[in-house]
């Protein structure tokens, strides 16, 4: 099979696993095959206190993956805080976050990485939040060597698709879209949805939908038919409508996500799924739709806390990350071995870290953290 045809059938599977969540171990493998990677796992990680939570995994050790949730989510210089700093969609090495003779002198590396004969991994950022981020990670084995270009091509290829698959997860499940009872499921959701035909007419609409196509500042029905009132959206939207029944591969090469306007210059995004592959079928047999269109207003893309009091005090990663690690592991002695760098070294960035914050002490730096992170602030 030729790259492009594997692409594809990996992109339709991906978007298969996004509704029938049993699929996505199998599409980690594929990935795994595709990119040349040992392990695959959908993540997400909060960054204080440290608590990591693996949706689906491909290839790893169970006990070291419990490790890692008891033990070495704090440890992790790679995650904590590093990729913090990478934004939704960046497809990103572990040289990428942190100097190589940095990793592999780590507590992290020696005691968890490097007992799996793994080397290196790549990450792409899926969500942040105020409080967490989730994300795809895959590692390399020592056989397959370090991450190099070809790696990062083909991750980049993949990466937008496992980003807006999760993202339509999040808004509909398979498991709940049996066609006894779909007018009402799709009536719960708070997101506009549109199950649309070829032709773009609406067969059916839920009550978010509805209202939003009565108050006619985003969309309107023209003669029974889909119709943003963003023009360049809406050849967009219909131009896809008419690609849905040749598949996925039709669909992936004029997207998914398309950006909107609203009349009084609001910014909304409408998602397309579509309904004619794979295990999709099951959502669109009652209404014959070849596509779901999902409408929300887009969420402002805000900084983490942590990215935030790092712009206040001018911290540089190494401060930012030995400020974390004082905070979750301790004291210099217990620091310096997991970051990999001298009790010096870390002396050195905290008296930095005490200069740019205006504190003294240790337990200073760790209530200034906690109120960057609480959401009543501090």
């Amino acid at each position: 099979m030729d790259e492009t045809a594997q692409v594809s059938r990996l992109i339709g599977d991906i978007y298969d696993a996004a509704l029938d969540r049993g699929l996505w171990p199998d599409v980690l493998k594929k990935s795994c095959g595709y990119v040349q990677g040992a392990t695959g796992t959908l993540m997400s990680q909060d960054t204080t206190p440290g608590r990591a939570q693996f949706y689906f995994q491909w290839g790893n050790n169970l006990d070291f993956l419990k490790s890692y949730q008891d033990i070495y989510v704090k440890l992790n210089p790679v995650l904590v805080p590093t990729l913090l700093y990478a934004r939704v969609g960046d497809v990103l090495s572990t040289v990428d976050l942190l100097p190589f003779d940095e990793f592999f002198a780590s507590r992290f590396y020696k005691e968890w990485v490097a007992p799996q004969g793994f080397i290196d991994s790549i990450f792409s950022t899926l969500d942040k939040s105020a409080t967490s981020y989730a994300f795809i990670a895959i590692t390399r084995h020592e056989r397959d060597g370090l991450v190099d270009e070809e790696t990062l091509r083909r991750m980049r290829l993949l990466a937008p698709h496992f980003r807006r698959a999760v993202t339509v997860g999040q808004i509909i499940d398979l498991n709940k879209v049996e066609a006894a009872a779909l007018a009402d499921t799709l009536d719960g959701l708070a997101a506009a949805m549109f199950l649309v035909d070829a032709g773009g007419r609406i067969v059916h609409a839920n009550a978010a939908g509805q209202a939003m196509q009565a108050e006619g500042s985003v969309v309107r029905a023209s003669g029974g038919k889909f119709a943003a009132l963003d023009a360049q959206a809406d050849r967009a939207l219909h131009n896809i409508f008419m690609n849905a029944d040749s598949g996925d591969a039709a669909l992936g090469t004029k997207g998914i996500a398309v950006p909107m306007t609203a009349r009084g210059g609001e910014r909304y995004v409408a998602h397309v799924l579509p309904l004619t592959s794979g295990a999709r079928r099951k959502a669109g047999v009652a209404y014959s739709a070849v596509a779901a269109v999902f409408v929300h207003k887009a969420a402002l893309d805000l900084p983490h806390p942590l990215e935030t009091l790092a712009s206040a005090y001018k911290l540089t990663p190494a401060e930012l990350r030995v400020l974390m690690m004082i905070v979750q592991v301790g004291g210099v002695p217990d620091v310096a071995p997991v970051l990999g760098i001298s009790e010096t070294t870390v002396k050195t960035h905290l008296q930095r870290i005490f200069a740019k914050t205006d504190t003294k002490r240790q337990a200073d730096l760790v209530k200034l953290v906690a109120g960057h992170m609480s959401p009543l602030g501090g």
